[in-house]
């Protein structure tokens, strides 16, 4: 068993460590914005976490349905028919420009996210700017991420790494400039909103990029990607691709939702609270590019041998891809909770942000593994085009336990919740509870899955 494991890691590694490098220059994009606006005014800090919650609530939503192009180009690559993923590519991209529609218009008209948050007048130019800015962002977003999904599909995950990386470099100056300003050259200090104009100029500059290598670099040629420029809209496709890509959204809407909006809740709660979940949220998110990079890999692996008919090598690698992510990020959540003072120290000095961060970074270790699990299970499941089932399971755990459960602690709406729970604790431990339990639930489905699955993948 030992030995398969090892075997099994071998193979996931090649995949997984190009993912996580790339996906920690999309966290640091957040990562950067969080320490230079911590560092410029605590009231575009906490603009900075409503806004944030808000498109990433959006983004990744959207960025769900997108992506399955992912196990649906990987089982045709594994099948050997390269030019009709490379045609699912092309479909992906204008379901990307449609979702673009939808999001920049919530984008722009964040009305719900404001009074979700009860958002104060002093924070809602804040965060209205932020998100006018990035409505911008989003088309390049989504977009991108059609290319990533067709290169994680086609075991080539490095040319998106290079490219992310390439976008934090040039994220991290304009960031600088437009945060803090820069007098000599005439540049004012933006604040939080600069942070969202240095993220649409860094999103479409990539996505530029991302196009030139596909026109230049002969790896694509294969995939038959330029023929007749972009392909017209193919129904079936599209079809094929929203029938899992519109399950695969919900659940990692749900999932991102169930944690992203307790910063619109806690918004209510004060900005040194707010602001002290901003850097909880942050961290958590840097430890999660483990398990999503080991999940992609392990999804990749999953679907192209599922391609090439090969479902004991599919089940075996889907299932100890869940055991090496869960094993790994048990030791992450223990260097979280002993290091947990040390790091709000580098985020901010600001006293009263570190009093609200450090009880939430204790209930972020044990989130963090239990969200490794669910997260990998997910995405071996997505790999077999089953993806109905895990919506039900995760808007179970985590609206109704999360969310649910949070908010009645938090505001202790039963007036039964310890005064160590109140505020944002109780939001955190209800959140962790409902992780917990979709962690359980979709790692038991998906071990009857894996024993049932004989013939070939099914729909669910």
């Amino acid at each position: 068993m030992t030995r398969h494991i090892v075997d099994s890691a071998r193979r996931i590694a090649p995949l997984a460590w190009p993912v996580l490098v790339g996906q920690l220059s999309v966290v640091a994009f957040a990562t950067v914005d969080t320490v230079l606006v911590a560092r410029h005014a605590s009231l575009d800090l906490a603009a900075l976490a409503v806004g944030a919650a808000a498109y990433v609530t959006i983004f990744i939503g959207l960025m769900g349905v997108v992506l399955a192009v992912s196990p649906i180009a990987g089982q045709l690559f594994g099948a050997g028919r390269l030019a009709e993923a490379g045609h699912q590519l092309h479909q992906a991209v204008w379901i990307a420009l449609a979702l673009s529609v939808v999001g920049c218009t919530l984008l722009v008209f964040p009305e719900p996210f404001l009074a979700l948050g009860k958002v104060s007048a002093e924070l809602e130019p804040r965060v209205r700017g932020y998100l006018l800015a990035l409505a911008f962002a989003l088309p390049a977003a989504l977009i991108f991420s059609a290319f990533r999904g067709f290169n994680t599909a086609v075991s080539r995950p490095k040319a998106v790494m290079a490219l992310q990386l390439g976008g934090l470099l040039l994220k991290i100056p304009l960031s600088i400039a437009l945060v803090s300003g820069v007098p000599a050259l005439g540049v004012p200090a933006l604040g939080v909103v600069g942070c969202g104009i240095a993220t649409a100029i860094a999103m479409w500059l990539q996505l530029m990029a991302a196009v030139l290598l596909l026109r230049r670099d002969p790896f694509y040629l294969r995939f038959a990607l330029h023929s007749r420029g972009l392909h017209a809209p193919d129904l079936k496709a599209l079809r094929t691709q929203l029938r899992l890509g519109v399950p695969m959204g919900l659940s990692i809407a749900i999932e991102v939702s169930g944690f992203s909006m307790m910063a619109v809740f806690i918004a209510r709660l004060g900005a040194s609270t707010v602001a002290g979940h901003q850097i909880a949220t942050n961290v958590i998110s840097l430890l999660f590019m483990l398990p999503l990079a080991i999940a992609n890999a392990a999804s990749t692996l999953v679907a192209q041998r599922v391609g090439a008919r090969d479902l004991p090598d599919a089940r075996r690698i889907g299932w100890h891809g869940v055991l090496i992510g869960v094993s790994i990020a048990l030791v992450m959540a223990g260097l979280l909770f002993m290091l947990r003072e040390r790091i709000v120290g580098w985020y901010t000095q600001d006293p009263l942000v570190i009093a609200a961060a450090l009880p939430l970074l204790a209930w972020a270790a044990l989130f963090h593994t239990a969200d490794a699990a669910q997260a990998i299970a997910a995405f071996v499941l997505r790999a077999w085009r089953i993806a109905t089932v895990p919506v039900l399971i995760l808007a179970a755990s985590l609206w109704g336990v999360g969310l649910g459960g949070g908010t009645v602690l938090a505001f202790d709406l039963l007036g039964v919740t310890p005064p160590a729970l109140r505020g944002a604790p109780g939001y955190w431990a209800a959140s962790t509870a409902g992780i917990t339990l979709a962690a359980l639930a979709l790692c038991a489905f998906l071990a009857w899955v894996l024993r049932r699955q004989r013939v070939g993948p099914q729909g669910g």
